[in-house]
């Protein structure tokens, strides 16, 4: 019988562990995903779920962020609040504990606004989600980062006028706001108030019961109207619903004017010829191929087959290309936590939260990250938490969706009032103290 410890060495030789350096373990950066795959909302969730994976994955194959690489999980909630709050209860204790959380849903990030804080994790809601979370003083740990609601409705408002020749010319007509009804439909809502009152147009407001696909009613209404304009905020399969009814009765698209989760391939998927002239605002970038993102995803992950996509030619995709924000924020943010607290270490809640009180995209940030016209120069403070008040109109020509015309810029006088208005109320029902901010 061979001693033990002889029978001990002759197994570790065996395991190859005589003599063998010891493997640090690789230091990663867990990032969960809210993902929506399956459901109504199926056609708009894929793609943004594919881009932030697409851009994650893209990260770690060049290195990660100072050598640290994302642990991407994603969790399927169907667009449902009660699952999306599942999934944020799972998810923000694993592999080291979330520290940045992005939903890509405005019931999930409402359902968040007091879990997130009490559990020191910053959430990122980049174009939808509570408008008056730009105020930073009442939501510490809330991040718009990108043009919110109020500015889409702004920007909406302001391309009619152009239409019309001045805001003024408004006075006297009839506007229809065809809306989910839906915590998100209702966020649009006291910007097309104060536009009204200020401008003398009458505001006809019509809820469509999620998910829309019953409109008839709606839309007969519609043309009993005759409204100058329709201003429209739907999601998922409400929105080729809604173009397929509007064509039926009769109104001319280009008529209708949506907010950015209404104007993607999808939205138009089945009537993309009668949907010719339809408007959308553009979060930041609307379809974009050319971006060299887009190139370094495609040759860095497609041409290998490593891509999240099924379809490749989908890539560059408003919705992907909304995705691809959405990652390299999550991204961006650990960079510059790091930057402040530690190269080459996974970044906590509270340093993410530090982070995006002193974000800043540069041009030249831009440029190395290959966003160039993609997102515009953004930067946040410790009470404004909304790095950009830009947005641009989108059209739909036929075939594709095409930038129509130059930037516009919220016109601030009405959105930070607002802004300020549902932000105290917040404070004083919560007995939330506000934040003294320096800036």
């Amino acid at each position: 019988m061979k001693p033990i410890n002889t029978l001990l060495a002759t197994l570790l030789v065996a395991a190859g562990m005589v003599g063998a350096p010891v493997q640090a373990q690789e230091a990663q950066q867990y990032a969960p995903v809210f993902s929506y795959r399956t459901g109504p909302y199926a056609p708009n969730g894929i793609p943004v779920a594919n881009g932030t994976v697409d851009y994650l994955k893209l990260v770690n194959a060049q290195g990660g962020v100072n050598g640290v690489k994302f642990k991407i999980e994603e969790c399927e909630f169907a667009y449902d609040t009660a699952k999306g709050i599942e999934c944020y209860e799972r998810m923000k204790g694993q592999h080291g504990g979330a520290a940045i959380v992005q939903s890509i849903s405005t019931g999930v990030t409402n359902a968040l606004l007091k879990k997130a804080p009490d559990d020191k994790i910053s959430l990122i809601i980049a174009g939808y989600g509570t408008p008056a979370a730009a105020d930073g003083r009442v939501f510490k740990w809330i991040f718009p980062m990108v043009p919110n609601y109020f500015v889409s409705a702004d920007v909406m408002m302001q391309a009619i006028g152009k239409q019309v020749g001045g805001l003024d010319k408004l006075k006297g007509k009839k506007i229809h706001y065809v809306y989910m009804d839906a915590p998100f439909g209702h966020e649009f809502m006291p910007v097309f108030d104060a536009y009204a009152a200020k401008y003398g147009f009458t505001l006809g407001k019509l809820p469509v019961t999620a998910p829309g696909l019953d409109q008839k009613s709606t839309w007969l209404q519609v043309r009993r109207d005759k409204p100058d304009y329709v201003l429209y905020v739907g999601y998922g399969v409400m929105n080729p619903t809604a173009l397929k009814e509007a064509q039926a009765v009769g109104y001319p698209r280009d008529k209708i004017y949506a907010f950015w989760w209404a104007g993607s391939e999808s939205d138009v998927k089945g009537v993309e010829e009668a949907s010719k002239g339809y408007n959308a605002t553009a979060l930041l970038a609307s379809a974009n191929r050319d971006a060299k993102v887009i190139k370094d995803v495609q040759s860095t992950l497609y041409a290998k087959g490593l891509g999240t996509a099924e379809d490749p030619k989908t890539v560059g995709d408003v919705l992907y290309v909304r995705g691809l924000i959405t990652g390299m924020l999550t991204a961006e943010t650990v960079r510059i936590a790091q930057e402040k607290f530690g190269k080459g270490k996974p970044v906590t809640g509270e340093q993410a939260q530090w982070a995006l009180d002193h974000f800043e995209l540069t041009p030249e940030r831009i440029e190395a990250l290959g966003f160039t016209g993609i997102v515009l120069p953004m930067k946040t403070t410790c009470s404004q938490h909304m790095g950009s008040y830009a947005a641009r109109m989108s059209v739909w020509d036929g075939k594709e969706w095409k930038i129509n015309g130059d930037w516009y810029q919220g016109n601030r006088e009405i959105i930070d009032p607002l802004i300020k208005q549902f932000a105290e109320k917040y404070a004083a029902d919560n007995k939330i103290e506000l934040r003294q901010c320096a800036d």
